[in-house]
């Protein structure tokens, strides 16, 4: 497989098969019972730059294409129109997760506070039609709690297995496409095995929720608003698939940009939107005001595991991080001492040219460190391309430089604090060391393809 990845031009194969998608959703609508032409019918295909992921025509399979097209707009409102009809048999539970890191921008966008920007989207999305929308901090809670327990057995191992160490972060889906499809079994078997947040929080909701509502999985459509498209792959990924109940744990992922694509089709603006409380996945409470991990541009794994690292492993309580820049703000390393000799250190690496030069690094035995925080995209998780760019497909800059701002200002809960997530590793889990843990939080990585120049990569 050859990735070549050209900075705004658009792929080809995409283009050609915008026809054809919106030929099959049209055909889709009209088997179920739908008007061909319903609210929705004038709403532009979203089209995705090379740029915007790692997915192109290199490494993304025909099935897989139709699929990813298949996630967008059209397909929240077949659900909505479905759910219309009097066939009750048909009808399903429209449950919505929206990712942190989108949460600034649409404060951004429309002038308002993070809180109030959480609540007006949720109203407006309920007046869509939809029955449930819920926070994915929850899902980044175990994420990260099930990071730094992990990291801790790989140090307590490094002597005995060969790949024990470095760990590398298995939150950002284009990390690990590229790992997947591009690089080799020796960098796979240093990824983190915790699943994402995104597949964490498809688990709540088509595991405990679904339990706590009596419901078969498969009568829940679960939407991600999320801040890349590289996203809407990890939902297709077949370890996040129920056999038993056909049913994906995540069944559509919607950009925060495509959100407001729906707004502007509707002539309506945030602020003309009714504030709702987010719901909760416990019983008929709602959620409070938003909050956030450690870490400026992400989910904050580094700063987290890096914290806990120190306590479990060396006594040592760590209250504030120092970031050393290295070659770039996009490559940093945090280091821990410890009677003068250096016990941890991690760093952070965004974007494919530090991604790059980090595995370069590692293949020849030159990696120093313990930790590696692996994003895809420059500036981070508030950079994804669904959310921060202009509309001929260049980096909004201003933009991020607000939403980094807004981010940063939001309290920061520790994952360890959650008394819900607490209660849920004892009555949903079965404990914390249980095989329930395992099959539910965590997942497998390995090399799909290998090929005989694996860094032969163009940027």
């Amino acid at each position: 497989i050859r990735v070549v990845c050209v900075s705004f031009q658009e792929c080809s194969k995409k283009q050609k098969n915008d026809d054809t998608q919106s030929t099959s959703v049209d055909a889709l609508n009209s088997a179920d019972g739908f008007e061909e032409k319903n609210e929705f019918h004038t709403l532009a295909n979203a089209k995705i730059l090379l740029s915007d992921c790692l997915a192109c025509d290199s490494c993304m399979t025909s099935e897989e294409e139709a699929r990813v097209f298949q996630q967008n707009q059209k397909e929240l409102f077949r659900i909505l129109n479905l759910n219309k009809k009097c066939d009750t048999s048909k009808h399903k539970v429209l449950a919505v997760s929206i990712c942190p890191q989108s949460l600034p921008y649409f404060a951004t966008k429309f002038s308002l506070s993070v809180n109030d920007a959480a609540k007006r989207l949720c109203g407006f999305l309920k007046s869509l039609g939809v029955h449930y929308v819920f926070d994915t901090t929850i899902a980044a809670d175990f994420s990260i709690l099930e990071s730094q327990r992990e990291f801790v057995q790989r140090y307590q191992r490094r002597n005995q297995e060969e790949h024990a160490l470095p760990m590398f972060a298995s939150a950002c889906p284009g990390w690990i496409r590229y790992a997947e499809r591009v690089l080799t079994n020796l960098v796979t078997s240093h990824i983190c095995t915790a699943k994402s947040p995104q597949q964490i929080m498809g688990s709540l909701v088509k595991g405990y929720f679904a339990r706590q509502q009596n419901l078969s999985p498969d009568k829940i459509f679960h939407v991600i608003v999320a801040p890349c498209y590289d996203k809407k792959l990890e939902a297709l990924r077949e370890d996040f698939y129920t056999a038993l109940y056909n049913s994906q744990e995540v069944d559509c992922v919607l950009t925060s940009g495509e959100i407001v694509q729906i707004m502007e089709q509707k002539n309506v603006s945030m602020k003309d939107v009714t504030e709702v409380a987010v719901d909760s996945l416990f019983d008929e409470i709602k959620e409070g005001d938003v909050v956030r991990h450690d870490g400026k541009r992400s989910d904050g794994y580094l700063e987290h595991i890096f914290k806990h690292a120190a306590k479990e492993l060396f006594g040592m309580d760590v209250k504030e991080i120092t970031y050393k820049a290295l070659k770039n703000k996009d490559f940093q390393e945090v280091t821990l001492e410890k009677d003068g000799e250096t016990v941890l250190r991690f760093a952070a690496a965004y974007g494919f040219r530090n991604i790059q030069n980090m595995v370069l690094k590692l293949k020849k035995g030159k990696f120093l460190y313990h930790f590696v925080e692996v994003l895809a995209c420059p500036g981070g998780c508030l950079n994804g391309k669904g959310q921060a760019q202009t509309e001929d497909g260049k980096p909004d800059k201003a933009l991020l430089n607000q939403m980094e701002e807004v981010y940063a200002a939001i309290p920061v809960r520790l994952p360890e604090t959650n008394v819900h997530v607490q209660k849920m590793y004892q009555d949903w889990l079965e404990g914390m060391d249980s095989k329930k843990v395992q099959e539910t939080l965590h997942t497998k990585y390995s090399a799909v393809n290998q090929t005989a120049s694996n860094l032969d990569i163009k940027w």
